[in-house]
C-alpha cells in the first residue's frame, strides 16, 4: 500500500467501513468478530458460513482521486483486490474495461461538479492478468481537507450483489434508466447484457398476454458501451419480427414463461436459422453462449414484459447456480419495470395534454412562441404549468399562463379544465377579471370533499395571468391571480416587469379574497411580452426578484429580427436554474397590430339620425378601400341595424369601428347599455328582435363583449 487515508473520523473510507462493517461477515484471518458464532448443536457451521461457503468474502476498498481523476491514495490491501494496478498518479479509468470508460468518466465528473454522490453502481474492474472483478462501486465527494473524489469498492458475495443490484435498479421511474441498471447488474454473469422490452412497455400501455405473432420487442438497454458489428440490434432499435417471435416462443414453453440457455454459437445458429438474425442478435463473431430470462409480471396468467439476455464466451458455460441467481435478480426487478411502465403511461398522458394546451397561433396580429420543459423524466408525472394563446372572435388575442398546484393526472385534469374554461369565457366576451372570478370559483368547487380532497388532490393556491391584446388600440388588458408579473419590452428597448396588484391566487379563503383588477398597458407594434411560470426564475440560492431581473435582461436582448421560437429557446437556456425543482414554461408574444389605414373609429350621439350618419361614414370608407358592391351593401345594412339597436335599447354615445383584417371586415358598435342581445325564435307577427336575425344572416359570426362603460356588439362579414 502506497498511502492510506488519515484516521480522522471525517474520512470517507472510515465512514463507509464503519457503516458496512455491521452487515458484512468478517475475515476469520483477522480474528473473531461479531459475525462469529459457535456451531449449533447439530454441528452445522454458522448461518452466514453456509451461504458463503466456496465464495469470496465481501471486502471493502477505497481509492482517492484528484480533480484530474488520477489516483492520489488507495486502500486495496485485501487479497480479493490482488492484480488491480491502482498505482499513485495513474488514471483511475485504466482500471476499467474499455467500453465502460465513457460512462464511468461521465459519472465521476458529475459528482465532482454537483457534489452529489453516486452509489451502488455494479462495475467490473480489470486485473493485470486480463481477468475482471465485479464490485459495487460508489463515488463520493472527498471529505475535507482533501479535494477530489473517494471511490469505494466492495468485492461482493453473490447474495449481496443481488441485494445491491435490486436496490440500484429500483431508484428510477424512467424505463430506459431502469432497463440500463438491470443490464449493468447482469454484467456480473457475462460479457454482454441486453434488455429487450415489449413495445407496449415503452408507450405505457397495458401489457396483455397477446398472441406470439404480435409480439414486438425493442432494445431498451445494452452494455457495455462499445462499437458493435454491422447489422446488430443496438439501443432503441426494434428486433426483427422473426426474432421477436422466436424469443417469445422460446420463453413461453409449456404455456409458462421460462428461461432458456443456448450454450454455443452452433446452437444459436441452429435455433435462429438465418444469417440475418444471427447478425442482429449475436454481439460478435466469437463463439458465444446466451441465457435468456423473461421479465415476468406475476398474475393469472403471468404476463411477459420482455427478455433479459446475458452473453458470454462458450468456454464459460452457465452453471445451474448462476442461472438461479440470474432468474432471481430478474424476478426481483420485473416489478420495477412495470412501475416504470405505469409511470410512463401517466407521463405520456399528462405530457400529451400539456402539449395540447400549448399555443398553436396567436392570430395575424400577434406572433407567439413557447417553450415547455418538464422537470426530469423521473418526476412523478408532468407538472401543472400551462400557457395558451388564441385569437378571439372579435379580432383581439388572448395570452394566458397558469400554474396548477402539484404533478400528475390530478394536476393535469385541473389544468385542462381551467385552460378550456378560460378560453371559452374569453371567447364569450368576458373581461379578464371576470374570467378569473369564474376560475376562482371553479378551483373552490373542485376542492370540495366530494371531488377534490377525496381524490387526494387539492388545487388551492393555483395561479393564473390573463392578458388580452387589442390590435387596434395597441393596448394590453391584464388581470393576475397570484402569478408572477409578465415582462414587457417596448420597441425602444425599455424593459421591466409590469406593475400589477398582487392577489392571493385561485381558491383562496373567503376572508382573503380580493376583487380581481384589470390593468391596462400600452403595447405598440414591435413590443415583446413574456409570460412564464416560477420554474424558470426560481432558484433556491437566489431571491426571486433576481431571477425575474435575469429574465428581463434576457428578453430585452431579443432582437426584433430574431426568429421568435429560437429566441424563446435561447432565453430559457440562459435563465433556467441549474438545479431546477419545477417545470419550465415560457410564452413570448410579439405584437404586430393592425395598420392605421386598416381601421377607422367614429363616435356618434345616440340620436334618431345616428344610423344615417353611420351609413354615410362607412360608405365613404368602403369606397376608399375599394370594397365590392355586394360586400358594401351587407356592411351598410349591418351597421344600420346595430346602430339602430344601440339607439333604441341603450344609451350614448355610440362608437362605430370598422377593421379590415385578412379576408373579412369586422364591424363593432359600442354603447353604454349592459343588456345582452339575444337571438330568439320570434313569432310570425312579433316585430321585436328581427334586427338580430338580419345580423345573423349577413355575417359569418357575431358576438358581444363587455367593457367598463357598457358593451360592444361585433360582427364579421366576408369580403
Amino acid at each position: 500500500m502506497d498511502s492510506t487515508p488519515p484516521s480522522s473520523s471525517s474520512s470517507r473510507f472510515d465512514l463507509v467501513s464503519s457503516a458496512l462493517g455491521r452487515y458484512l461477515p468478517h475475515d476469520r484471518a483477522a480474528g473473531p468478530g461479531p459475525a462469529d458464532s459457535p456451531a449449533d448443536p447439530a454441528g452445522h457451521p454458522p448461518e452466514h458460513d453456509r451461504h458463503a461457503a466456496g465464495r469470496p468474502e465481501q471486502i471493502l476498498g477505497a481509492v482517492n482521486l484528484d480533480r484530474e481523476l488520477r489516483v492520489t491514495h488507495r486502500n486495496l490491501d485485501a487479497p480479493v483486490f490482488a492484480g488491480l494496478d491502482a498505482a499513485i498518479g495513474r488514471p483511475f479509468v485504466d482500471l476499467l474495461p474499455q467500453g465502460d470508460v465513457p460512462t464511468v468518466t461521465r459519472r465521476l465528473r458529475q459528482v465532482l461538479e454537483t457534489g452529489e454522490a453516486h452509489v451502488a453502481r455494479v462495475q467490473r474492474l480489470r486485473r493485470t492478468d486480463g481477468s475482471e472483478l465485479v464490485v459495487s462501486m460508489s463515488i463520493l465527494p472527498a471529505a475535507a481537507p482533501r479535494e477530489g473524489l473517494t471511490v469505494s469498492v466492495i468485492a461482493m458475495a453473490r447474495r449481496l450483489h443481488l441485494y445491491a443490484a435490486e436496490t440500484a435498479i429500483g431508484t428510477s421511474l424512467d424505463i430506459g434508466e431502469t432497463a440500463q441498471s438491470l443490464a449493468e447488474s447482469l454484467l456480473a454473469w457475462g460479457d454482454v447484457a441486453a434488455i429487450d422490452l415489449d413495445f407496449a412497455v415503452w408507450t405505457g400501455e397495458r401489457v396483455t398476454d397477446r398472441a406470439q405473432d404480435r409480439i414486438r420487442l425493442r432494445r431498451a438497454a445494452l452494455v457495455p458501451d462499445r462499437a458493435w458489428p454491422e447489422g446488430y440490434v443496438t439501443l432503441g432499435e426494434d428486433l426483427p419480427s422473426e426474432a421477436s417471435r422466436l424469443l417469445a416462443r422460446a420463453i413461453r414453453r409449456a404455456d409458462a414463461p421460462r428461461s432458456i440457455v443456448l450454450p454455443d454459437r452452433a446452437a444459436i445458429e441452429r435455433v435462429l436459422g438465418s444469417p440475418r438474425l444471427v447478425r442482429a442478435l449475436v454481439p460478435g463473431e466469437r463463439s458465444a453462449g446466451v441465457a435468456c430470462v423473461p421479465l415476468v409480471l406475476e398474475g393469472d396468467p403471468p404476463v411477459v414484459l420482455g427478455v433479459a439476455e446475458v452473453w458470454r464466451r462458450a468456454d464459460r458455460p452457465f452453471a445451474d447456480s448462476e442461472l438461479f441467481d440470474l432468474q432471481e435478480l430478474v424476478a426481483r426487478t420485473s416489478h420495477h419495470v412495470d412501475l416504470a411502465r405505469q409511470h410512463q403511461r401517466e407521463h405520456t398522458q399528462v405530457l400529451a395534454l400539456q402539449r395540447r394546451l400549448l399555443p398553436r397561433s396567436g392570430g395575424g396580429t400577434v406572433e407567439t412562441a413557447s417553450v415547455y420543459q418538464p422537470t426530469t423524466p423521473d418526476s412523478a408525472g408532468v407538472g401543472g404549468d400551462w400557457v395558451n394563446s388564441f385569437p378571439l372572435p372579435d379580432g383581439r388575442t388572448a395570452l394566458v399562463v397558469g400554474d396548477v398546484v402539484g404533478h400528475g393526472l390530478g394536476a393535469a385534469a385541473t389544468m385542462g379544465q381551467l385552460s378550456m374554461e378560460a378560453r371559452a369565457l374569453l371567447s364569450a366576451g368576458l373581461a379578464p377579471d371576470e374570467v378569473l372570478e369564474h376560475l376562482d370559483e371553479t378551483v373552490t368547487l373542485l376542492d370540495d370533499t366530494d371531488s377534490g380532497l377525496a381524490a387526494g388532490y387539492s388545487a388551492l393556491g393555483s395561479t393564473c395571468c390573463i392578458a388580452v391584446y387589442d390590435p387596434v388600440g395597441h393596448r394590453l388588458a391584464l388581470s393576475n391571480a397570484g402569478h408572477l408579473p409578465p415582462i414587457l419590452v417596448s420597441p425602444d428597448g425599455r424593459a421591466g416587469a409590469l406593475p400589477v396588484h398582487p392577489h392571493p391566487g385561485l381558491g383562496a379563503e373567503f376572508a382573503l379574497r380580493e376583487p380581481f383588477g384589470v390593468h391596462t398597458f400600452a403595447a405598440p407594434p414591435g413590443s415583446l411580452l413574456a409570460l412564464y411560470t416560477d420554474g424558470l426564475v426560481e432558484d433556491p440560492a437566489l431571491p426571486i426578484e433576481e431571477g425575474i431581473g435575469r429574465l428581463t435582461e434576457a428578453v430585452a436582448a431579443v432582437h426584433p429580427w430574431d426568429a421568435l421560437q429560437q429566441a424563446a429557446r435561447q432565453v430559457v437556456s440562459e435563465v433556467m436554474p441549474a438545479h431546477r425543482r419545477d417545470d419550465v414554461t415560457l410564452l413570448l408574444a410579439r405584437t404586430i397590430g393592425h395598420r392605421k389605414g386598416d381601421t377607422a373609429t367614429w363616435r356618434l350621439p345616440a340620436r334618431e339620425d345616428a344610423a344615417a350618419r353611420a351609413r354615410a361614414l362607412v360608405s365613404a370608407l368602403l369606397r376608399q378601400w375599394d370594397t365590392r358592391d355586394a360586400t358594401r351593401d351587407k356592411v351598410l345594412l349591418l351597421v344600420s341595424e346595430l346602430v339602430t339597436n344601440a339607439v333604441r335599447h341603450a344609451g350614448g354615445p355610440i362608437t362605430v369601428r370598422l377593421i379590415r383584417a385578412g379576408h373579412g371586415l369586422l364591424c363593432e358598435v359600442g354603447d353604454t347599455g349592459n343588456g345582452r342581445p339575444r337571438l330568439g325564435r320570434g313569432r310570425t307577427l312579433d316585430d321585436r328582435g328581427r334586427g338580430l336575425h338580419v345580423v345573423h344572416r349577413l355575417t359569418t359570426r357575431w358576438g358581444v363583449r363587455w367593457t367598463e362603460s357598457g358593451k360592444v356588439v361585433w360582427a364579421e362579414v366576408a369580403r
